[in-house]
Parts: structure tokens; C-alpha cells; sequence
């Protein structure tokens, strides 16, 4: 069930059995949510941490005229509001871009856990990091580059992002967005999109269609993007 998450942390540091058993009951039921629906609303009161255990979901925010901002995408593996564990309520909303299935883990049992295993503690507590780094890259996206260098890094970052949990290869990855998907995530208008892929295909960087990324050029994407996976924090930690 929790199989993607455990690679993810894995990915990074040593998950023993024991630990792998606590984090597993953790989890205490699992839901599916349909395409385009809230899994949490911005301004509710949490009592619970959501995994991510299949789909693409998001953090966003809306305007009152309707825009709204997406400001990470989530994959299969994150915990996609382990934060909330100490806020207690969130600031954005949480929403599911595909149908999605979620595992929950109440506040109390993740509460246990952390002081139960104070590696695991560390290890969420690096996770939370993590997000704040790819929001600080997003943020610099929106800011400083170019529509088609804001569209090459993030498809360069959810190429390592879905690798570490077996979802995408050196060919490529599926991702089942739609261009106004990107739009919003990128600050950008749908036909503007529209036009950087066109571009990027031209350029035989990529062709992202019918739900499926395919990397033709992944040095000239990277060059493109100006790509440092080091946000990512790939290495191995010691404890």
C-alpha cells in the first residue's frame, strides 16, 4: 500500500523493517477522490496527514475572480500535508488533478511515531524541508524564467521526482494534466503553453501529448530549464 513512499525515503536514507512496520500503521484507512475534487480545503481544522499512494494532487491557491495558483504538484509517495501535523490548518487547499488514492494518518498516530522512532522524526521533518525547497524553485520559475524554461524545469523536476518511485525512465514519464493543468501551475495563460510546447517540440526537446511526456533531447531540456537537481536533495543521509 505505502510501497512508493517507503522508495521515496529510501531514496535518500535507511528505512529498517521496524520502522517500515511503524510507519504502515500509521495509516489507518485509505480513500479514493475523484479527478478535481478538494482533499483538503484551505482554513479547515486538520487532524489527519494525507499520503499520496497513487495520482497526481496539488497545493493551490484561489483568487476571488476564480484564478487560481498552483504552487507544487505531489505524486504518488508524498505525504502532501505532513506540515499540517503543526500548523493544524492549512493556508492552501489540497486537490486531486487526477482521481487519486489517499492514505490517512491521524495527528495522534504520527504524534507516536516521531516519538517513538526519533530517525523517522528527523527524516518528516527533512521532507517538510524538501517541499519548502521546491516551492523556493517554483517561486524562482514564476519569477525569473521564461515560459519555456518555467515548463522544461518542471518537467525536469517531476522526471527525478517520479523516477525515485519507479514512475518515469530516461524516455520519459505519463502525466495526465492538461495544458490549463500547466497554466496554472506555471502563471501562464493555456494558449501560452500551447505555444512553449509547440516550441519545445520544435526545438525536439519534447513532445508532451495525450497524457505522456517523452524526452527527446534531456541534455538540451536541462540546458533549456538551467536544471540543478540539487533543490531535490538526492544524496543519501546519514542519520
Amino acid at each position: 500500500m505505502i510501497e512508493r513512499h517507503l522508495m521515496r525515503l529510501r531514496a535518500r536514507d535507511t528505512i529498517s523493517a521496524e520502522e517500515e512496520a511503524a510507519i504502515r500503521s500509521v495509516i489507518t484507512e485509505t480513500r479514493e477522490i475523484g479527478a478535481h475534487r478538494t482533499i483538503v480545503r484551505a482554513g479547515t481544522e486538520t487532524t489527519a496527514c494525507t499520503l499520496l499512494l497513487d495520482g497526481l494532487a496539488c497545493r493551490a491557491k484561489d483568487m476571488r475572480d476564480g484564478q487560481r495558483q498552483i504552487t507544487e504538484l505531489n505524486v504518488a509517495g508524498d505525504f502532501i500535508d505532513l506540515h499540517g501535523f503543526t500548523l493544524k490548518r492549512l493556508d492552501h487547499s489540497l486537490l486531486a488533478l487526477t482521481k487519486v488514492k489517499v492514505g490517512v494518518a491521524p495527528h495522534d498516530r504520527v504524534k507516536e511515531l516521531v516519538e517513538a522512532f526519533p530517525h523517522l522524526g528527523r527524516v518528516y521533518w527533512f521532507s517538510t524541508n524538501l517541499d519548502a525547497a521546491i516551492h523556493r524553485e517554483w517561486v524562482l520559475s514564476l519569477g525569473r524564467r521564461t515560459a519555456l524554461g518555467r515548463l522544461a524545469n518542471l518537467f525536469c523536476e517531476l522526471q527525478v521526482r517520479l523516477g525515485l518511485v519507479g514512475l518515469s525512465d530516461e524516455g520519459g514519464y505519463d502525466l495526465d494534466l492538461t495544458q490549463a493543468d500547466l497554466a496554472e501551475c506555471m502563471g501562464l495563460t493555456p494558449v501560452h503553453v500551447n505555444r512553449t510546447l509547440r516550441e519545445m517540440r520544435e526545438r525536439e526537446l519534447l513532445t508532451f501529448r495525450e497524457g505522456r511526456v517523452t524526452i527527446i533531447d534531456a541534455a538540451g531540456l536541462r540546458k533549456a530549464a538551467e536544471f540543478d537537481p540539487a533543490y531535490l536533495y538526492l544524496e543519501r543521509r546519514a542519520e
